[in-house]
Parts: C-alpha cells; structure tokens; sequence
C-alpha cells in the first residue's frame, strides 16, 4: 500500500495541525474525513470545502470540467492496518477537550464527520442523458421564477445588535392604520387591459405615448414547457438515474445520523433557552374556516345562544329570525349541544372529497355554517369575526406559534374583494401572529352552470381586476389597499381527485372557454400565475408588497398537477403523489421548492398515515414542514400545530434536531415579513447552508445544515459535470463526423471557354465509376462505426 502524508489544515483559519503518516486506502473504500483535511481521493469534496457557502454551483464558471467525481456504485469499507491507524489518529470532536471557553459551534462545524464515496469512472451515456434533460427542466423553472418578481427579495434587514442574543430587540408590529387615519399616494398613470385572460399592464408618460408592458410569459410558451417536462418526467433513463440518486441520498442521510447524531445533541445542549416548544413554527397551511378545534367552536356556539339569543341572524321569505327561533327550529337548546352533535369530525371519508366538506357544517346545518362560520351573511361575517380574534388571541398568547390563513375569493362577482375587505378592515382583523392567504376554489363549472359567469375570462376578470384598480388608485379603494398589505400569497383549491379531460393542442384559451366543464389544472396554473406576475410587476414599479403562488397540489389526481407546480409555483401544500415520480421528485430536491405537507389530513382522504411519504421526503433533504390543514375537523387540542409534529415525531422518530429543522423549514417557506424572518432565523436567513442560520434563533445544529448543504451542491455539481462531459463527447463526434463527410472525387474539366463533346467523353471515361463508389461505401461505414463508438 502506497504511503502518503494527509495534511492537517482547519477550514476556520486555525493553525495548521501537526503532519500525520498514514495508508492511503484502496480505491471504492468509505473515508471518513474531518472538514478541512485534505484528501487525495476526493478532489470534488476538496473543491466544495473550498467554495464559499453562498456560491452558486450549477451553471457556474467555478466548477472544473476535470474535476474526479465520486463512484455511484456501492460503498465498501475498509479493514487495512493503514485506513485503522488513520481512524485512531484522527483529530475529531470526540478528542477534544471541551472547557468552559470552547467553541462547540465552530469545533462541531469543524470536525463532525463526514462520508466520501471514492472511485472514479467514467460516466455512463444514460446518466448524460438524464442530466441534460434535469437541466433543462431546472432551466424552465428559472425563467418562471425569474418573471414573477419578490419584493421581499430585495430587502435586506438586520436586527438591532447587542452582546447577547437574549437582549436583542424583537421587530416591532406595526398595526394597519385605519383607512380614514392615513393618506395613500395619488392615482398613477399606469393603465391595465385584460387580454385573452391574462392583464398587461403600462405606464402612460405624457408626450411619450406608451412605455413597456408588464406582460407575463405566453401561454403557448407555458404547454410547449409543460408537454417537454412531461417527455422528462417518462423518460427512461432519468426516471433510474433519479430513483438512483434518491436513494443514494436517503442512505447517507442515515450514516449521517449514525456518525454526528450525538455532536448535534451536544451543540444544541450548547444553546441556552432555546428548545422545540420555543422555536418559530408557522402553520403555512390551514383554512381560515376551520383553524379553530370542535371545542373552542362548541363552547363559542353555547355562549352566543346563552347571551345573544334574540341577534336577527338571517332571512328567510322575506322574515327576520332570530338566534334563538333558529335553534327552536332544529329543535336544540345550548344544553344538548356537545362534539357528538355537532358531527365535524372527519371520519370515514376516505377518498371521498364530497362527503369531508360536508362535515363543515354543524350538525349538518349549512344554515348554522352560514351564520357562524361565513363572513358574508345576514349579519355581515360578526360572530366569525368575534370567533376568529379569539384564535388571534391564543395565537399571540403562545408567542411561538403562528400561522397563515387561507381566506376565500370565489371569482362569481367582482364586489367580493370589497365585502372580505371590509370585514377584516372593521373588525381589525390583524396580528402579529397571523398574515392572510387567499384562497381560489376551481368552482368555473359551478358558477358557470348557474348563470355567474360566462367564460373562464370572466371568472379571472372578477378575481384579479379589483387588484389592479387597488394598486393603481389605492385611495378609491382604501380598505382593499389596506387589506393586501397583510395578504402574502394566493392558493388554487378543489378536489384533484375529479377527472380531467387532456387538451394541449386543441384546448381552448381562456377567453374562448365557454364549456360547461371545468378548464384543467395546467391552466388555472398558468392563469393564475400570469395574472399574480403581472400584478407583481406592477406592484414592485409602485414599491408595494408583492405575492406568491402557493396552490394546492399532489394531493391526488394526475402527476401532471405537480408538473405544472414546478413551472411556476413559489411552493406547494400536500404533494404527497412526488413519491410516484422519481423524476420529479429529484427535480423538487433540487430546486428546494417547499412542500407543505398535513400527514393527519391525509390520513383521512387519501393516504394512510403509516404510508405517508413525509419522512422519506425529509431524509433525502425535500424541503418539507408540517401543517395542519383543518384542525376543526382532525385535531382535538388547543394547540393543533404541535399536535401534528407530535404524532409525526412518535411514529416516525424524529430527533429534536429534525423537529427543529422541519419548524424553520416553515418559516423560511412562510410569506411573513424578512424583519421577523432575520429575528427568527438568522441576519443572513436567505443564504442557505450555516451562514444563513442562527443556531441560538432555530435550534438547529450548523452541522445539519452544513450536511443539507454539501450534499446538494455535490449533486448539483455532478449533473453540472456530466452535461458538460455529454456536450464534450457530442463535440468531439461532431469534428469526426464532419472529417469523414468526403465528397467522390470531381470530375476535372478541361479549362477551355468551349468543351466538345468528345472531349467530355474523354473526360468521363477516365473515371472509374465502381471504384468511386467503392471508396464512398467504405468512408460511411467507416463513419457509422466511429460514431458508434
């Protein structure tokens, strides 16, 4: 065995530690190597040790195209005297002696372990193939992205400073002010034209004429994308080098945990005053109508009946009834109410969308739904409102917990946004705990067969046109204006399960769509993030807050949903059907697009809690959080959030480590403002591995982080380095094939102005035909067989 020195170098800026002889150990070997320690047999790990955190990797000018990437195949270990010693000379953590001044933030970042599968080979045509095809999807997804602009990507806040953390001031709330209190700034000149769906929007200069239109990306541009990503998606060979590399992930994800679960421990022992229960945990996915449990709403009906009974709450024929009338009516008094008359808890609803709605209806009175729970009634939306500042209440009173409700905006008439706008304005529905989502039911075939709107158009025209006239003129709309300040993104909702009818080519556009069935999801998709850019861009031009695209996706029905999502989506909720479609699961790691996932939820419709593919997701490094969906009808505690991560930590295992990794995942997928995100998270919250964390805000171990880290970047570089060894060898071919194109030899005519015929006969006779023939036969063959090759 060869003999060699590995030099000990900390990557911190520490001294070099003392030279250590030892064995190189054969080729294909597991090393386990401490950060900062040059290895022969790795020079990609060498290189990502070197990189900065923050550095981009694919498509970056810093990645070597001779660099030696790590063996695919198995991992074997290593028994040799040499690879021994080296394992018993190894400056690693458990060596070091932790006094009362040690850094175990930086010593843990330093040493903890780390596994290199070593072995060079050539990579395999299939895997080429398979990487270009993942790059131009990867590609697609950034123009989409890159169109719909973030205000919030532009703001860099940093948080009062001071020698301890625990003195460091917490950004301040600032409450709306009411509309009557402020002054908005003037009507601008930008004008705005629904065309064929979809809003451009321009600003008139005066002597200018028109300047350049906010559009958003074409339509036909959007199925070409979609109908190549579908092609990705069934493609052989990137559907097993995908399944390939995610259970390559999957498996290190255990030997990380084997090696460092203890150094993770020990750094979060580390952190004073931090835990889970007092960490930031947002639930990024909840309905508004259902975010109370069956006992706050029970005890919130008792006492309205009891203190309110003669409140006029609807209208029936032309007569007013009162609270108490109305429960004469179904024959109740608050005594004989208890869970089991109220019937919300979802139970035998699998796979039965229709019948889980249902049970939003006390007692299985749509009446009693109306009137408690509906903020555009007879009463004008009062005892939810009363409902709905109890649950801010409990909110604020937790102080770790918060959450984003999903309000809803049906597109059936254009005075919608003024109604919820004017219920949350008056009844100061606002807190520092929550921010508001708006939420789009696919209800076109509904509203469409009861005479509500005409075409697709129309039902888009009624949910975005109020947006632009608010953003234009915020004075002539001053509760709207007020109520998008705390709106930080839109969802697309509805059964998925339903059957879609496939159109592509011959579907019609959204102006053309007159049908009385329901467009399918790829275009509410497309529809609804053109509308958002636009309104984006039009927004960000005014310095106004901005959204994001969130819809509901892979919860059930065709993979095709999460196809569309990962063109154009910001992040999804569920998204439990990835686990059938490796292509595009691998395409979710790599793009990190969250994936809010409620495992309880779906345990009552569509997959078995023990069959969730939640902590599969999570040890190949998806970013995924827990929610919580509808706590009215799953969840019997006060505090539902927890409740959720509870059961998924008893079932499935989860560390403390994980559970706190999973709470930041939601705040950083979250749309609250980036002040909270640097307070919670850390001053750097967007740059991801550890110089974007706070350990002593998150809980979470740099080791974890810096582990999620490096393993991304290695497979993002290795795709990066087998696209560029594909374009290499398809070069190289082409010269070849461009060399051995050899033209039969040219018939040489005599130079003169005026040829005879006999002398052309000559001339023709002169050349041997079949041996012309011969040769040009032999030079393709030739051809064929090289490119083969």
């Amino acid at each position: 065995m060869q003999s060699t020195t590995v030099v000990r170098k900390s990557s911190l800026g520490s001294p070099p530690l003392a030279p250590l002889k030892t064995d190189v150990p054969p080729k294909g070997t597991l090393r386990l190597s401490p950060r900062g320690r040059k290895s022969p047999l790795s020079p990609l790990a060498a290189h990502l040790r070197r990189s900065k955190p923050d550095e981009p990797i694919i498509g970056s000018d810093n990645v070597s195209p001779d660099l030696s990437f790590f063996d695919q195949g198995v991992i074997q270990g290593s028994t040799g005297s040499g690879y021994s010693r080296l394992n018993q000379n190894r400056h690693n953590f458990s060596n070091l002696e932790l006094g009362p001044g040690t850094n175990l933030r930086a010593a843990a970042n330093q040493h903890f372990r780390r596994c290199i599968i070593t072995g060079l080979r050539k990579v395999q045509p299939e895997e080429s193939e398979a990487c270009i095809l993942l790059t131009e999807a990867l590609q697609a997804r950034r123009k989409y992205m890159s169109d719909n602009p973030n205000v919030d990507d532009d703001i860099k806040y940093t948080v009062t400073k001071a020698k301890d953390f625990r003195n460091t001031i917490e950004p301040d709330y600032i409450q709306p002010s009411c509309p009557n209190e402020r002054k908005f700034p003037e009507k601008s000149k930008h004008k705005f034209e629904m065309v064929k769906g979809v809003f451009q929007a321009w600003n008139e200069v005066e002597g200018k004429g028109q300047s350049k239109r906010f559009k958003a990306i074409p339509v036909e541009v959007y199925f070409e994308d979609l109908i190549e990503l579908m092609e990705i998606i069934s493609h052989g060979p990137c559907k097993t080098f995908c399944y390939n590399r995610l259970r390559v992930l999957e498996a290190r994800f255990q030997l990380h945990l084997l090696l460092n679960d203890h150094l993770e421990l020990l750094q979060q022992k580390d952190v004073s005053h931090r835990d889970f229960y007092n960490v930031r945990k947002i639930d990024n996915h909840v309905h508004h109508s259902a975010c109370m449990n069956q006992k706050h709403l029970l005890r919130f009906i008792k006492s309205t009946v009891k203190k309110h009974p003669c409140d006029i709450v609807s209208k029936k024929d032309g007569k007013e009834r009162t609270l108490a009338q109305l429960f004469d009516d179904l024959k109740l008094t608050p005594y004989d109410l208890s869970i089991d008359t109220l019937n919300m808890r979802a139970e035998k609803t699998f796979h039965r969308f229709d019948k889980f709605n249902t049970k939003y209806n006390p007692i299985g009175q749509p009446l009693l739904r109306e009137v408690f729970l509906k903020q555009n009634n007879y009463i004008k939306g009062r005892y939810l409102a009363r409902l709905t500042r109890q649950v801010f209440d409990d909110l604020e009173n937790n102080k770790y917990q918060f959450a984003e409700y999903r309000i809803s905006i049906y597109g059936r008439k254009k005075d919608e946004w003024q109604t919820l706008a004017a219920w949350v304005v008056d009844n100061k529905l606002w807190s520092k705990n929550v921010c508001w989502m708006i939420q789009v039911p696919r209800l076109y075939k509904l509203w469409k067969k009861l005479g509500k709107v005409s075409t697709f158009e129309e039902m888009l025209d009624n949910i975005f046109r109020p947006l632009f006239q608010a953003t234009v003129n915020p004075g002539a709309y001053p509760k709207l204006s007020v109520f998008l300040e705390q709106v930080v993104a839109f969802d697309s909702v509805d059964d998925e399960s339903q059957r879609e009818r496939g159109y592509y080519d011959e579907m019609p556009l959204a102006h053309e769509w007159s049908n009385p069935e329901n467009p399918p999801y790829s275009m509410w998709s497309y529809y609804m993030y053109a509308n958002i850019s636009v309104l984006n861009k039009l927004r960000k031009s005014k310095e106004m807050n901005t959204f994001t695209y969130r819809p509901h996706a892979g919860e059930a029905g065709d993979i095709e949903h999460l196809a569309a999502t990962f063109l154009v989506a910001n992040s999804i909720n569920h998204g439990i059907l990835l686990y059938h479609s490796p292509v595009l699961q691998y395409l979710y790691y790599l793009a990190q697009i969250g994936l809010s996932i409620s495992p309880l939820s779906n345990n009552l419709l569509f997959c078995k809690y023990e069959d969730n593919p939640f902590p599969r997701f999570f040890r190949r490094g998806l970013n995924v959080t827990l929610s919580t969906d509808d706590p009215l009808m799953i969840h019997v505690t006060k505090e539902p959030l927890v409740e959720e991560y509870s059961v998924a930590a008893q079932v499935w295992k989860l560390t403390s480590t994980d559970l706190c990794e999973i709470a930041r995942n939601s705040v950083l997928q979250s749309g609250f403002h980036p002040k909270f995100k640097t307070y919670w998270v850390g001053e750097r919250y967007w740059v991801p591995g550890t110089l974007g964390n706070d350990v002593a805000r998150t809980n979470v171990p740099d080791i974890r982080l810096q582990y999620r880290y490096e393993l991304l970047n290695e497979e993002k570089a290795y795709i990066e380095f087998a696209k560029k060894s594909a374009e290499k060898q398809l070069g190289l071919e082409q010269d070849k094939t461009v060399h051995l194109q050899v033209l039969p030899p040219k018939i040489q005519l005599p130079a003169a102005k005026q040829v005879s015929t006999e002398t052309c006969k000559k001339s023709l006779e002169s050349v041997d035909v079949d041996q012309t023939l011969e040769t040009s036969q032999k030079l393709e063959e030739k051809r064929v067989e090289l490119n083969g090759k």
